[in-house]
């Protein structure tokens, strides 16, 4: 694990409270990232977000003036359909509970996508979520549909306040079919792992930054790496006293951590 900033040759960063809030730029940001591109610091931004494409956060990026390549994206969604292909036979059908920043890397794969029975049961964030939607999936799980969740995040911050996360909906598929989700995004390790393969860094020469203690730093911790929180998203300085693991480095945004990686 690095114990020091200046071992580090990879950094695994979460976007949401790190690098913007809603629509708007965090201070830094534009600064942090021509830090990393001129000290040749690699990096994979990694997001439990599953309801939008790699496509999508480079645009979003573009927007706030820094340029990303596809590859330097990895979505739950991506990541979810990396495991399955692992795991499945080609062509395995698959009923997803999700958008489409979940469907185009299942179908990239090479799954089909059905909206009747099926091999796998995949849920992430849909705005379009029904009871049909979720009786289908409670079918399929129960008929022998192996059971997989993008994300746990039990809550989704909004222009209009908290509301349910993708959490909330696998409890409620837990709670009807009677089976655990495995789980793919953090606090689980396999983004991380994920991460790591597609950099070539391991967990000696890794640093996982977020701002929310129960996924991004929870999740460093499961997969061996040290970890950064920034304190301009969820996580506070309070919250940080009532949990029994804690990140490497607390900092308050990117203008302390592109001081951090100079110093």
């Amino acid at each position: 694990m690095v114990s020091t900033l200046k071992n580090l040759a990879a950094l695994i960063i979460d976007m949401d409270g790190v690098l913007w809030q809603d629509n708007e730029p965090l201070p830094g940001l534009i600064e942090f990232f021509e830090l990393l591109r001129k000290r040749n610091i690699r990096f994979v931004l990694a997001t439990n977000n599953a309801s939008r494409t790699p496509e999508q956060f480079q645009d979003k990026l573009l927007g706030m003036g820094v340029s990303v390549t596809r590859e330097e994206v990895l979505t739950s969604s991506q990541a979810t359909a990396l495991y399955l292909k692992d795991i499945a036979k080609p062509g395995a059908s698959v009923f997803v509970i999700g958008e489409e920043g979940l469907k185009q890397p299942l179908r990239e794969m090479g799954f089909e996508i059905t909206t009747g029975s099926s091999d796998y049961v995949v849920c992430g964030m849909d705005r379009g979520l029904s009871w049909e939607k979720l009786a289908q999936a409670t079918l399929n799980i129960r008929a022998g549909a192996k059971f997989l969740g993008t994300n746990p995040d039990t809550t989704y911050p909004t222009e209009r306040g908290i509301v349910h996360g993708n959490g909330a909906v696998l409890a409620a598929l837990k709670t009807a079919s009677d089976v655990e989700p495995i789980i793919i995004g953090k606090p689980e390790p396999i983004m991380y792992q994920q991460a790591m393969l597609r950099l070539g860094t391991n967990k000696e020469n890794t640093i996982a930054l977020g701002d929310r203690l129960e996924t991004d730093i929870l999740g460093a911790k499961r997969a061996g790496i040290a970890s950064i929180i920034v304190l301009t998203g969820i996580s506070t300085c309070a919250d940080l006293e009532k949990v029994d693991y804690q990140p490497e480095w607390v900092l308050e945004g990117l203008p302390e951590v592109i001081k951090a990686l100079q110093s």
